[in-house]
């Protein structure tokens, strides 16, 4: 935050957040990191028992969280409902907004079906845009308000697979910097968290792909949800109050040391 109307210790005690795609995985870890440090946190997704745990999750440590259903690959007014009822569960007020949902189909260029191709560009930075012009501007409104996207360390690099992925990536940096620039000065802080390999629940079967590609990195080892997640909370405190406009990698050095 610009300004500490929202923080104090914990440090998001008494803000309020939504977490794109958080019902498993990096965004689960990011909704309960930002709920033990005391934000009201809506987790969003389109499965609902998934919801419901990472909910309980929050509910159990002494948080507070709400689950409401959002289809990011849905229509502009089901993006924009999706807003409106966020905004509602919270109390009429979002002071954060993660950006973290994401699709990756890992394929050559020539082998990306057209639908996977439509569905990439409408969740990975279709929704963003929308979500960002739907929740930004209130947040300008009252000269607070923080929005950090999700990125990865390839948008950074050039890779021999996922040309498509990689460039909505880059993508959602841009719109970062871009939204730093519009929205900063009416007090909005925009910024990117980068994940490099990340382990996660849904990609457990490739953990021998992530240990190879991470065996001759800076950390040797693959990244966690939870080092994304504590990444993210940094960005969203008063801690960060004059980091604007970045991107933060937290990938254990892949994209700056590119091992082979």
């Amino acid at each position: 935050m610009t300004s500490s109307s929202c923080a104090t210790s914990p440090r998001l005690t008494g803000c309020t957040a939504v977490v794109t795609g958080s019902t498993s995985g990096i965004g689960a870890a990011i909704a309960r990191t930002l709920g033990e440090e005391g934000a009201a946190v809506v987790v969003s997704g389109r499965d609902a028992a998934r919801g419901r745990a990472v909910v309980e999750q929050i509910s159990g440590t002494g948080g507070t969280a709400v689950f409401v259903p959002a289809d990011l690959g849905g229509s502009y007014e089901d993006l924009r409902a999706f807003a409106a009822d966020a905004t509602a569960a919270l109390g009429g007020r979002v002071d954060v907004l993660v950006n973290n949902a994401g699709i990756y189909p890992a394929t050559l260029t020539e082998q990306l079906p057209d639908a996977d191709l439509d569905a990439m560009l409408a969740v990975n930075v279709r929704a963003p845009h929308v979500l960002v012009g739907a929740l930004a501007p209130p947040m300008a409104e009252r000269g607070s308000g923080v929005i950090v996207n999700v990125g990865s360390w390839m948008a950074q690099v050039g890779n021999p697979f996922a040309a498509m992925y990689s460039a909505t990536k880059a993508a959602d940096e841009q719109l970062t910097r871009s939204w730093a620039a519009e929205y900063g000065p009416r007090g909005v802080r925009v910024n990117t968290v980068a994940p490099g390999a990340t382990l996660t629940p849904g990609n457990e079967s490739s953990q021998g792909v992530l240990d190879a590609m991470t065996a001759g990195t800076p950390a040797g080892v693959v990244v966690e949800p939870e080092d994304i997640a504590k990444a993210v909370l940094y960005l969203a405190s008063d801690d960060a109050r004059m980091v604007h406009g970045i991107t933060l990698y937290v990938d254990g050095g892949i994209s700056a040391t590119r091992p082979s």
